[in-house]
């Protein structure tokens, strides 16, 4: 889903806003980061400790490195945490993620896919999904693919196939680490 008509990307260390919202339209994160650049996965974004992280009524500020993957299908946002952070991968699982005014928005489907350190990898927000697919009355073709991608990232995850290996999220934070954002 991300949008073809933006054929020109930013220049790799511009800063701007990741946005989402949820299914009926409400704002959700605005996440402030700096364009890293693309790679046959995607476009890829990260955030450095301390640079905002908010949704209404709640304020998030990293305390540690983290980079982001926006694939060109645009139904999951994929973060890697730097160490020591606990939670190595979150996968926002998400419907309509692309570029729009030269930023990357989309809408939060509540799904996640996590590994932790010290619990490993898991689905989280099911209460979520659960409530928000009556009350937002998703459409039962959005349901049943986004469970699929959820069931397949999960799997993808647990056997650390790129790019959820530890060499494809180290070379993005490596790069992160590289710009001189002072």
């Amino acid at each position: 889903m991300t949008d073809t008509a933006v054929s020109v990307r930013p220049a790799p260390g511009t800063r701007l806003m990741f946005r989402w919202r949820k299914w009926d339209g409400g704002p959700h994160w605005v996440h402030e980061c700096v364009y890293l650049g693309s790679d046959e996965w995607g476009d890829w974004f990260g955030q450095l400790p301390g640079w905002d992280s908010s949704r209404p009524g709640r304020t998030f500020a990293p305390q540690h490195p983290n980079v982001t993957l926006l694939p060109p299908s645009g139904d999951y946002a994929y973060t890697r945490n730097a160490a020591p952070h606990h939670t190595k991968i979150y996968i926002d699982i998400a419907w309509d993620l692309r570029w729009q005014d030269g930023e990357p928005t989309g809408i939060d489907m509540d799904l996640d896919v996590v590994e932790r350190t010290d619990t490993g990898v898991y689905v989280d927000d099911q209460d979520e999904w659960d409530e928000h697919r009556v009350a937002y009355d998703y459409p039962l073709d959005l349901v049943e693919r986004l469970e699929s991608l959820t069931a397949d990232l999960e799997r993808r995850v647990t056997v650390h196939a790129a790019p959820f290996d530890d060499a494809t999220g180290d070379a993005w934070l490596a790069r992160l680490a590289a710009l001189d954002l002072g």
